[in-house]
């Protein structure tokens, strides 16, 4: 039986301006939560503040910056921490990679979930306060085509399990959860895999994306998001895919 979360006051999304972060903050608003979004983009950030309403509150801003971290979280004093920010890979078979387009997830999936994470450790988050990470099903299973990409989102798995010990050592009060999204053509980083590997196997890309049926929207990652940060009782770690949500063991 889930035990439901009072509703969030305020949260903070990070690549808030397009894809999956987009939606979670639309949906955040939607359900009465302030939300500050972050994205490099301030085109992107005014589209969502047109649509989100005065709920939502755009900053322009590089979510790798740890200054930038420590900062608005003490500032918004926020509930709800949704990490999502990151780059697209650069797609090519490894020895086509150069150490610079390998490692481009490191230096921002991973760098922002842990100055992020870092932040809500030492700020800290007020008690209740829920972390909750994108990851990707890529660091279950690997991606060829995509540099350190899955790597990188491993270590976000990683870094949950360190802050959550951490703060159950403090004893913070904090929960710290990680999302798994599944290969889609919806989003930025999902949109460019599925064309590098439709051509990797030699099909069109329709053909591929009908081989990922149902097909994974950022709705659904939103109200994945939603909904498992609300849930006391949710596992730690979820993957997400078209046909739902399933806990990791």
């Amino acid at each position: 039986m889930s035990v439901p979360h009072e509703p969030f006051e305020t949260a903070v999304v990070t690549g808030a301006g397009r894809g999956f972060g987009r939606a979670i903050a639309l949906a955040l608003t939607a359900a009465g939560t302030r939300v500050v979004g972050i994205a490099r983009s301030e085109p992107d950030l005014r589209a969502v503040r047109a649509e989100a309403g005065g709920l939502f509150t755009p900053l322009a801003a590089d979510a790798t910056d740890g200054t930038l971290a420590a900062a608005v979280l003490h500032e918004h004093r926020p509930d709800l921490l949704v990490l999502n920010a990151g780059a697209v890979p650069h797609m090519a078979p490894v020895h086509e990679q150069t150490w610079e387009s390998f490692s481009r997830n490191w230096h921002t999936d991973t760098r922002h979930v842990f100055e992020w994470t870092r932040a809500a450790l030492r700020e800290p988050l007020a008690p209740g306060g829920v972390v909750v990470s994108l990851s990707s099903g890529a660091a279950l299973a690997g991606s060829p085509l995509s540099g350190g990409y899955a790597s990188a989102k491993a270590a976000v798995r990683y870094l949950r399990g360190y802050a959550a010990d951490e703060a159950e050592r403090a004893g913070l009060g904090l929960r710290f959860l990680t999302l798994l999204p599944q290969l889609t053509p919806t989003a930025g980083v999902g949109s460019a895999g599925v064309t590098a590997y439709a051509a990797r196997q030699g099909v069109d890309r329709d053909a591929f994306v009908a081989g990922l049926q149902p097909v994974l929207t950022p709705e659904q990652v939103a109200k994945a998001v939603l909904d498992l940060a609300a849930d006391a009782t949710a596992a730690p770690e979820h993957v997400v895919g078209g046909a739902g949500v399933r806990p990791l063991p």
